[in-house]
């Protein structure tokens, strides 16, 4: 059995409205081993040995389909597809800048697309038995965005601050850090803030630049 929550949406659009989607909470997650063992259950005609072997055989097959640009069709799983992009320590070229154009040494596969079979959609809803698990709502700052633009500019002013983490931010406004995270890339493409950053993924921090006038 299942719980679900009621999660409130964040207002994009400036709306007003409190919208909400509901999601699933998560139970845990199933190893590989449990999942091997409910697949030999006894009566299956399956051993464990045999379950393993298979799902191996299975994830190496895809990955050499895949690495040679195939998408894989599993019946009643889905379709997976390998997806690329720049490697980390390399720049994203522009179609029409003057930089040097990266070469395939420069690229990388960046993950897996995955796109569920509707026998597994509706198997697995068969299968769900929802209890309402609560409500989650956003977190509110109790600031103006204005007010938490000074607040990020006053903070990289500090020189004991030289740089700025989401979780830095998210300290500073009370916002959460989807909605953090939204508001600092918007500070970002917005010149005037004087807000830049370095750096990609966890390891990306917000500086302060001078202002052009």
């Amino acid at each position: 059995m299942a719980k679900y929550i009621k999660q409130e949406m964040p207002d994009m659009q400036g709306t007003g409205e409190n919208k909400c989607f509901y999601r699933l909470q998560t139970s845990g997650t199933l190893s590989s081993k449990e999942l091997i063992t409910r697949i030999a259950q006894p009566g299956s005609g399956l051993s464990e040995g045999t379950v393993a072997h298979v799902l191996q055989s299975l994830k190496d097959e895809m990955a050499k389909a895949m690495a040679d640009g195939y998408s894989v069709s599993v019946d009643g799983l889905g379709v997976f597809k390998a997806s690329i992009g720049v490697r980390e320590d390399k720049e994203m070229d522009t179609i029409d800048g003057d930089e040097p154009k990266h070469n395939a040494t420069s690229l990388q596969v960046t993950g897996i697309n995955y796109r569920a079979n509707k026998e597994l959609i509706c198997d697995t809803d068969l299968h769900c038995h929802l209890v309402r698990g609560g409500v989650r709502e956003l977190c509110r700052s109790p600031y103006t965005k204005e007010e938490r633009l000074q607040l990020a500019v006053d903070y990289l002013n500090d020189p004991t601050h030289p740089f700025m983490r989401l979780d830095d931010y998210v300290s500073l406004t009370g916002l959460s850090k989807p909605m953090a995270s939204r508001e600092l890339v918007e500070f970002r493409g917005n010149s005037e803030t004087g807000i830049t950053t370095t750096g990609r993924g966890n390891s990306k921090v917000y500086l302060k630049t001078l202002v052009s006038r």
